[in-house]
């Protein structure tokens, strides 16, 4: 019986603990006064955006995902569709900033004493990162364009930035695809011309 009050209760706390390990998305939205709610959208990919292969359609298939989510309909393999979603991704890295201005990761630091005795004494303190190279910030952005096909107006366009430290789970392209992808879409259209910030 304690077994399973206490593995729901373990399961909880590592799930709260995930979530707030994931770092906000910063999101800003346009779109033209009555934007589209439903109707088959094709996703391809951005002019400019780097060919990276499967990382886009990693990207591409997490935007896919959220516009069925709002209303949208893929559209079948070769017909037209009644619109389409550029996508366009960058994931650029920050170089730690954890030295100090002078680029030394080691402190020292001297100080002297006299007793009562008239004994004095010198202590020389020497403080050393241990931890290892400090990890720098991936930056992962998401960009897309919701056009209409028969005229190739732009009915609503958002960009989507995160930022998370290199090597945790927040910074691989699967996941932050999916976060982005949620975040910018998710509310779909969404208060044009303000920034957000989604947890």
């Amino acid at each position: 019986m304690l077994k399973n009050i206490a593995f729901p209760s373990l399961l909880a706390l590592s799930l709260s603990a995930c979530a707030t390990a994931v770092p906000p998305v910063e999101v800003t939205r346009f779109h033209i006064d009555n934007p589209a709610r439903s109707g088959t959208v094709a996703i391809e990919e951005m002019a400019g955006n780097p060919d990276v292969g499967l990382e886009f359609r990693t990207y591409a298939a997490a935007v896919d995902q959220e516009l069925q989510r709002v209303g949208f309909t893929r559209a079948a393999e070769g017909t037209k569709s009644d619109y389409v979603a550029l996508v366009g991704f960058r994931r650029t890295f920050r170089e730690p900033n954890s030295y100090g201005a002078n680029g030394k990761p080691v402190s020292v630091g001297v100080g002297g004493a006299v007793g009562s005795g008239g004994y004095s004494g010198l202590g020389v303190g020497i403080g050393i990162n241990l931890s290892g190279k400090p990890k720098g910030q991936v930056v992962t952005q998401l960009q897309v364009q919701l056009r209409r096909r028969a005229d190739s107006t732009t009915v609503w366009e958002g960009r989507a930035q995160t930022e998370a430290r290199e090597g945790t789970p927040a910074s691989q392209p699967g996941l932050a695809a999916q976060k982005l992808a949620a975040a910018l879409i998710g509310g779909y259209p969404g208060e044009s011309g303000r920034t957000i910030s989604v947890k």
